[in-house]
């Protein structure tokens, strides 16, 4: 099980929409909420892969999907060891 978020996804969404749409540099948004400047860099970088702004991350999507197909992989290399 996933360890708890520590920001709340309603926080995440308004700090990176500050970020993105008011031009605002990260360590002022992140400051101005209580974020740290790393996480919300993060967030940022994660959004602009989702939107297609940037080629060199995986999109959301495409890291679930890889997470699933790595499940699936272990699941039948357990099963192929039984």
């Amino acid at each position: 099980m996933p360890a708890p978020r520590k920001y709340p996804d309603e926080l995440r969404e308004r700090a990176v929409r500050e970020v993105r749409t008011a031009g605002r540099p990260v360590a002022h948004v992140a400051r101005d909420l209580g974020i740290h400047k790393e996480a919300l860099r993060q967030w940022v970088r994660q959004a602009e892969a989702d939107s297609g702004d940037r080629d060199d991350r995986l999109t959301t999507a495409e890291r679930e999907e890889l997470k699933q197909l790595r499940k699936e992989i272990a699941e039948l290399k357990r099963r192929t060891r039984s």
